[in-house]
């Protein structure tokens, strides 16, 4: 990527995308076309004080692509419904599938590089692993209508032969930091867990309903924002193998080791209470989850992962204690 070069970032004023807008902003690169449906005012803020060209409604996009052809450079694809909860596959389809297509037929014609956004969510209870091979896509049993659409994507993805010139596929893991605050339920435990220790001095962790996992030792592997962000930016910028990349630490933790974490970095006494999982989730619930990296390592990513430890101390320190969840 180069400093002339136009961008497109589509769910820009979300979590993930506007986080990424203020990055590429640090590496130089102002001349951004950010998409969203911006009738959404808790997301706003995010975008406060970045440099950009143009924003423009998710809804109008491809219209204004196809007055201002030639012009764009790059596209991160980050826009979706990412609500796990939302049970009406439709909503699913339209958004995060049928929206997909369009923007990798737009990035085959115009021949331009594509990043989007995938999940681990994708891997259901993770009964093939949690590798991101081709070969293991039409395999996968997601648990929820959300991964079943990402998952369709990624498939479909696999089987076009006309693509861009580059393109990946991460399948994000369990993602914290900063401009998530407008996420309600879907933001990360972090977040709500340091809300609930300003209130009450103790943080609620779902209770495990399996006999294998004690409660609050269901395993996630959680990945800092700014080091999502960095591989998005690292696969645009050196172009290996297109494919599907995990995109998490390579390292499951505990939800007990993430929430002990919070407390040390408030120099807090731990403090837990279990409550039970909610029933419209509990038969959907991930109890391991943990990213195989091995092939975005193999393909050169040079630079190490945030533990939790590090990544609670930034985003506590820097952002929720100071009241700047931005």
């Amino acid at each position: 990527m180069q400093e002339n070069d136009v961008i497109v970032v589509t769910g820009a004023a979300g979590f993930i995308g506007s986080y990424l807008v203020g990055y590429l902003n640090k590496m130089g690169l102002n001349k951004l076309i950010l998409v969203d449906d911006f009738s959404v005012e808790k997301k706003w803020q995010n975008l406060d004080n970045k440099t950009l060209l143009q924003k423009i409604e998710r809804t109008h996009f491809f219209e204004w692509q196809r007055s201002n052809p030639g012009i764009i450079n790059a596209v991160f694809h980050l826009g979706a419904r990412t609500d796990t909860t939302e049970m009406d596959y439709a909503i699913h389809k339209e958004l995060n599938l049928d929206y997909s297509k369009d923007m990798w037929d737009l990035c085959v014609r115009e021949n331009i590089p594509l990043v989007y956004a995938s999940s681990a969510a994708t891997y259901g209870n993770g009964e093939f692993g949690y590798t991101d091979s081709a070969e293991l896509v039409s395999k996968l049993q997601p648990l929820n209508p959300y991964g079943v659409s990402k998952n369709e994507f990624d498939l479909w993805a696999l089987q076009q032969t006309k693509t861009p010139p580059f393109w990946a596929g991460l399948k994000f893991f369990n993602v914290y930091g900063p401009n998530e605050y407008h996420k309600a339920r879907m933001a990360s435990v972090i977040f709500h867990a340091f809300n609930q220790i300003n209130t009450s001095d103790t943080v609620k962790l779902f209770r495990s309903h399996v006999p294998e996992y004690k409660d609050g030792e269901q395993m996630r592997d959680f990945i800092y924002v700014k080091d999502v962000v960095s591989i998005c930016c690292w696969l645009m910028q050196n172009k290996p193998e297109s494919g599907l990349y995990n995109t998490g630490t390579g390292t499951a933790r505990s939800f007990n080791d993430l929430v002990t974490a919070i407390f040390n970095a408030l120099h807090l006494p731990v403090n837990i209470a279990y409550v039970d999982t909610p029933i419209d989730i509990r038969d959907k619930y991930q109890y391991f989850t943990e990213a195989n990296m091995k092939k975005l390592i193999d393909a050169g990513y040079p630079y190490p992962f945030s533990t939790i430890e590090e990544g609670i101390k930034d985003y506590v320190a820097h952002y929720l204690s100071t009241g700047s969840y931005y």
